[in-house]
């Protein structure tokens, strides 16, 4: 008589999928808001993006651009957890938005990011509704 055994998959916490979901859609219309504000301020300092490569090339390659990074990796990281074959963990999903919440501080008085973020929300009221919309989903409660 063969028996088989049968290992259950480990499952999520109900909710932990769709709050990381939910702070990735954020992240992506902030990133892109952020981008499109410095793409503004970039043209207006050296003159038109000739194209999306050229775009492109600057956004990996120009130090214009290089204070997004952080906003980029943590997306990249959201990405990576929500693809990966493990489960998500309420813990491992509340470490990220926890990441979420302290990066995206404004500071007129800081240095890198910060000081860049501020400088973006300040200039352009879009970033300020995409800023309130991510902070909504940092501050919903975890399941």
């Amino acid at each position: 008589m063969k028996v088989e055994h049968s290992i259950q998959p480990a499952t999520e916490p109900e909710g932990v999928r769709e709050r990381l979901t939910q702070l990735r859609e954020a992240l992506l219309h902030l990133h892109k808001t952020l981008l499109q504000s410095e793409r503004i301020s970039y043209e207006a300092a050296f003159g038109k993006i000739t194209s999306p490569y050229h775009f492109l090339q600057l956004l990996t390659n120009d130090p214009w651009f290089a204070w997004l990074n952080p906003v980029t990796h943590l997306i990249t990281t959201v990405d990576e957890m929500l693809d990966a074959k493990e489960p998500l963990t309420a813990a491992s999903v509340e470490t990220v938005v926890r990441e979420a919440k302290e990066l995206l501080v404004a500071s007129e008085n800081g240095e890198g990011f910060s000081r860049h973020y501020d400088e973006a929300l300040q200039g352009n009221p879009d970033v300020v509704f995409a800023h309130a919309a991510t902070a909504k989903v940092i501050r919903a409660p975890g399941r």
